[in-house]
């Protein structure tokens, strides 16, 4: 009788009396025996993913500033490359100034893209529809505590926001709505009115200030920054020794 080819054996228990005793085993599974018997198949192999290419993280241009003379006031030109910000824009009729700044730096009134006011009184906020006008594409910004009180069409900046790569730090007290930029990388502080360098360095000037308590604060919080440049609305920037003569005035308050 020949050979079964394919000899299958099932699950099943067999059970062999001996001598008395029982062995027991299992055989378990399905077992192949035969010239013909399946060779083991290969799992198949896994499609090869390509590594995503690395992406570079936008650079940012290093900021430089110009100081805007305007008298007893000043405005500030903020560039990194082609474009600008403009910060505060002085009385009325201070527009041509500031495009003479704007022109000097490079971009001119077509790189202008965004425009922000410390706070809302007319010395810092004079000529804000007319530089908006000259600025086309331009956004104009404000705290929102003083948005009411500015005929411009502004969007509100809070605390810890970012605009042109700049920090927005809400400095409240000299009014409830002041707000300060800071560049982190340079050391850029501009302070509006939240500062003062008329002799020395001093915090809000007292007769315009709504509140004196939360203008301390506001200089404490600037100190904190300790910015290597100190740029002010009324006197001089503070461009020696910035983050120790403001952090001596903290410490006074």
């Amino acid at each position: 009788m020949g050979l079964v080819p394919h000899l299958l054996i099932e699950r099943r228990s067999l059970l062999r009396v001996a001598g008395g005793g029982a062995v027991g085993f299992a055989i378990l599974g399905t077992a192949a025996c035969g010239d013909d018997a399946a060779e083991p198949t290969e799992d198949a192999a896994s499609p090869t993913e390509e590594s995503p290419e690395p992406t570079e993280e936008p650079t940012v241009e290093p900021l430089s500033w110009e100081r805007v003379d305007l008298g007893f006031v000043a405005a500030y030109v903020l560039v990194r490359g082609e474009e600008a910000a403009v910060v505060d824009t002085g009385v009325e009729g201070s527009a041509p100034a500031i495009a003479t700044v704007l022109d000097d730096a490079g971009p001119g009134w077509a790189g202008v893209r965004h425009v922000v006011l410390t706070h809302k009184h007319p010395d810092h906020i004079g000529s804000t529809s007319a530089v908006l006008t000259e600025a086309s594409g331009a956004t104009g910004y404000a705290g929102e505590a003083d948005l009411t009180a500015i005929d411009a069409d502004l969007q509100p900046l809070g605390d810890g926001e970012e605009v042109f790569g700049l920090q927005v730090v809400a400095t409240p007290g000299h009014t409830a709505g002041h707000l300060s930029v800071f560049d982190p990388d340079t050391g850029v502080l501009v302070a509006g009115d939240a500062l003062a360098n008329q002799a020395q360095l001093s915090g809000s000037i007292p007769q315009f200030t709504e509140d004196e308590a939360a203008a301390a604060e506001s200089v404490r919080k600037l100190a904190a920054l300790t910015p290597s440049t100190i740029l002010v609305g009324h006197g001089p920037p503070v461009t020696d020794g910035a983050a120790d003569a403001l952090q001596a005035l903290a410490d006074s308050l």
